[in-house]
């Protein structure tokens, strides 16, 4: 049989986008001028965030490479045959598809977007060594250099519409925090109370955003020891009382993300339970005021370590107090430079959007055994933050159950 390598399978009209065309002009109108102060020819990007930060479209590898070619002129999803023209009818820009009737199409893909013996911006925190190797096969006398940094400072200061579509899904993550509270209480499982909160969050996805694609949305929801981690996943461990338990919200919508992380208590907590909680609290409300354009990462990490120090607890702090929000996920993405930690030293500016989320951590075999942690997303602005999170914090919200 002698089948394509390649194909156009316009099937179908493109589907609402998630932004502009004004919003994903400008995306790529910045990346373009980055190209050309580099002297790139084209980028290929791989990673499930970078492809839909500039094509509106997320994919699913299920073991398969994908890609998008941006040059001067035009912009190109690569996909697999399996996904049919949903890639197509989703991509701001063109779709080019490789199938599975000889091996490694992918790279003949790749070939036909870019010309040989180009400059070729690529993700080397993305590019397996096999990849990488095979991308240097397909192009022998391209040169591959390293364009992840670049892009990575240009999805850090977000856009109004980004910081529009942000606030939106914040409301999401509170009404999913509502609908835990509802569920929670002693005897219930932990996936009980986690699927009620999805299901609400993905209803309210639904209504909201009508033409988006439904996928992603996740509830963490642990009690007593479950807690000490932050990524820990549900159980089906019952509540019990006097337990502490974490709240965990996660809405998705085109492959941003947010989330809503509460301390919560069954029905009491002890006295050195409160204590921690309160400190924990104190640490969170003192992070928001810090939170402002010109601070730098790591400075906001040492003044929160110095709150910790005062109480000797700085030793089962968690990881760092916050992090970038935009496009990224629970198994993609991360905007490592702008994390609030000791060892960055990134200055903070307008419209950059940040969480603050301090975690303290002790053991079992402590009097106030658990994991505290709190958790809001914030705009910078040009004199301050914006809070976008509503859902309450603290002792005298929630106990619940009381």
């Amino acid at each position: 049989m002698n089948q394509p390598n390649l194909l156009r399978f316009a099937n179908g009209e493109k589907t609402q986008p998630t932004f502009t065309a004004a919003e994903m002009e400008n995306r790529l109108g910045k990346l373009r001028r980055a190209l050309e102060a580099q002297r790139i020819d084209a980028a290929l990007f791989t990673s499930y965030h970078n492809i839909n930060y500039y094509a509106d479209f997320l994919y699913c590898a299920f073991g398969r490479e994908y890609g998008l070619v941006v040059d001067f002129d035009s912009q190109t999803s690569i996909s697999a045959g399996i996904d049919g023209g949903q890639p197509g009818r989703r991509t701001y820009g063109e779709n080019l598809i490789y199938t599975d009737w000889q091996r490694d199409n992918y790279y003949r893909a790749v070939q036909e977007l870019i010309k040989d013996g180009a400059t070729v911006g690529v993700e080397f925190d993305h590019l397996s060594a096999q990849s990488m190797n095979k991308l240097q096969s397909a192009l022998p006398n391209s040169r591959l250099v390293d364009i992840a940094p670049t892009v990575m400072a240009l999805r850090m200061v977000k856009s109004d519409e980004e910081i529009a579509h942000i606030a939106k899904m914040t409301r999401v993550a509170d009404l999913g925090g509502d609908a835990c509270v509802a569920a929670a209480g002693a005897g219930v499982c932990e996936h009980e109370v986690a699927l009620h909160s999805t299901a609400a969050m993905t209803r309210e996805i639904a209504r909201v955003w009508p033409h988006a694609e439904l996928m992603d949305t996740w509830t963490w929801f642990q009690s007593g020891l479950n807690t000490d981690g932050a990524h820990n996943p549900v159980t089906s461990k019952r509540i019990a009382r006097g337990d502490i338990l974490s709240l965990n919200c996660f809405p998705m919508v085109a492959g941003y993300y947010v989330a809503l992380e509460r301390t919560l208590f069954c029905e009491s907590a002890r006295d050195e339970q409160l204590r921690l909680w309160e400190i924990n609290c104190a640490v969170f409300d003192a992070g928001k005021k810090l939170i402002a354009p010109g601070a730098k990462c790591r400075d906001i990490a040492r003044a929160l370590n110095d709150i910790y120090l005062e109480h000797d607890l700085l030793q089962y702090r968690s990881f760092g107090y916050g992090h970038s929000f935009g496009v990224l996920c629970h198994y993609y993405g991360r905007e490592a430079g702008l994390e609030l930690r000791e060892d960055i030293d990134t200055v903070l500016a307008p419209n950059m959007v940040v969480s603050m989320e301090p975690m303290l951590t002790l053991p079992q075999n402590h009097p106030g055994a658990g994991g505290y942690r709190e958790h809001d997303i914030l705009v910078v602005t040009e004199d301050g933050n914006r809070n976008l999170t509503g859902f309450p914090v603290g002792p005298a919200h929630n106990i619940i159950g009381a």
